[in-house]
């Protein structure tokens, strides 16, 4: 059975426990999803994955058409099979990566092009260069959703352009219709029953916009509804707003997904206004960079204090690193380029999120949320903690 049903709501504000039901397993919500980007979270296999709490993660359709291909990956009996995880998997449509990769080579635009020709968007889909090896490729609706019906993802995500924040008015509106017409496309060639498909929410930070949009998707009835275009430089505050009002408008039965938010007073805050599923590149990301994510705040752990440090990177947390390894062995590491550094420290920032995720959940259970989230933003609202590393 796929599908998503309603366990509980809070009494104080509008989070809620869920179940999603996928034919590779049931996830409780609000869930975290780590990120494996190319087919892997890095340098986590999928056994530590398991024993850090994780029971669904993403993986990005661009970077698996570039390499290995969607033929590779069915010839080899699909993704769950390709990456050695057999929980639910989720993949992106891969818009947001054509959106991101294009404004990290240029942020001016001409006739459409990003300068560094890395994507072409108009009305049918997105001509892109790979930034691989420089050859000419093409997505759009119809093919997103036929690669994604390939590999055989759990839920998969329609085809969306996400516009910049601070874009003109018209461009903004010309990506909310782009969004509407490629979602209408991608329903109509959704074609494995086997997988939930999600619309995708888009409009920046306009109101109305994002009214209109949901309109639109809602009419359509997908399995459920992420929110996108967000944690894109509009700062915490526009985007709370955003998606509590966006939330509000969207199916009570259906999940709602937050697309690419991952900072604890974000999370927190997004599940106040009824979020269900959240991914984020953070705690891997930023453990490969040495920041540690802790109930205290965070650590840099290539910091000199740490020199001779025998407590773990947290005390009473229970995952691998901190069980085994002092500050000090992590700062020594990372100082002369051991992988295992990496490693240890994305695997307690991917436990912190478990963790986190668990507490809010009993907190729902519980009916209080609203009183336990005040004290965590109390905390984690901090300048520091909101601030991206």
């Amino acid at each position: 059975m796929s599908g998503f049903e309603v366990l509980h709501r809070d009494r104080s504000c509008r989070a809620r426990l869920g179940l999603l039901h996928t034919v590779h397993g049931q996830v409780e919500t609000p869930v975290f999803m780590p990120v494996g980007t190319a087919g892997a979270v890095k340098g986590i296999s999928p056994e530590e994955l398991e024993r850090v709490g994780a029971e669904m993660i993403l993986a990005n359709t661009y970077h698996l058409v570039l390499r290995p291909g969607v033929d590779c990956i069915e010839s080899l009996g699909g993704l769950h099979r390709f990456m050695g995880w057999n929980k639910p998997i989720l993949t992106d449509s891969g818009g947001y990566q054509v959106f991101s990769l294009g404004r990290r080579f240029s942020e001016d635009v001409e006739d459409g092009r990003w300068k560094g020709s890395l994507s072409k968007v108009d009305d049918n889909g997105v001509e892109f260069t790979s930034h691989i090896d420089g050859a000419k490729m093409y997505l759009d609706a119809d093919k997103a959703t036929e690669v994604q019906n390939r590999l055989g993802g759990d839920v998969i995500t329609c085809f969306d352009q996400c516009a910049a924040f601070g874009c003109g008015a018209l461009e903004l509106r010309e990506s909310v219709e782009r969004t509407i017409r490629w979602a209408q496309r991608c329903k109509r060639a959704h074609s494995n029953d086997r997988q939930l498909q999600f619309g995708i929410v888009q409009g920046g930070v306009d109101a109305g916009l994002r009214a209109y949009c949901c309109d639109a998707l809602v009419k359509l009835d997908f399995d459920g509804y992420a929110i996108g275009g967000l944690s894109v430089g509009e700062g915490h505050e526009k985007m709370v707003r955003t998606v509590a009002e966006t939330s509000e408008l969207l199916p009570d039965s259906k999940p709602r997904y937050l697309m690419g938010v991952g900072m604890p007073a974000d999370i927190i805050s997004a599940v106040r206004s009824g979020i269900d599923m959240f991914d984020c590149v953070l705690p891997t990301r930023n453990g490969r960079n040495a920041y540690a994510f802790t109930e205290g705040g965070p650590l840099r752990m290539r910091n000199k204090s740490h020199a001779r440090s025998s407590e773990p990177i947290e005390s009473g947390c229970d995952c691998y690193c901190c069980r085994n390894f002092s500050r000090a062995a992590i700062r020594h590491f990372f100082n002369v380029g051991e992988m295992l550094g990496p490693i240890l420290v994305s695997l307690h920032n991917l436990r912190f999120y478990q963790r986190l995720m668990a507490g809010i959940r009993r907190a729902v259970a519980e009916d209080a949320f609203e009183q336990w989230s005040a004290g965590q933003m109390a905390h984690y609202g901090q300048a520091e903690w909101l601030r991206k590393s």
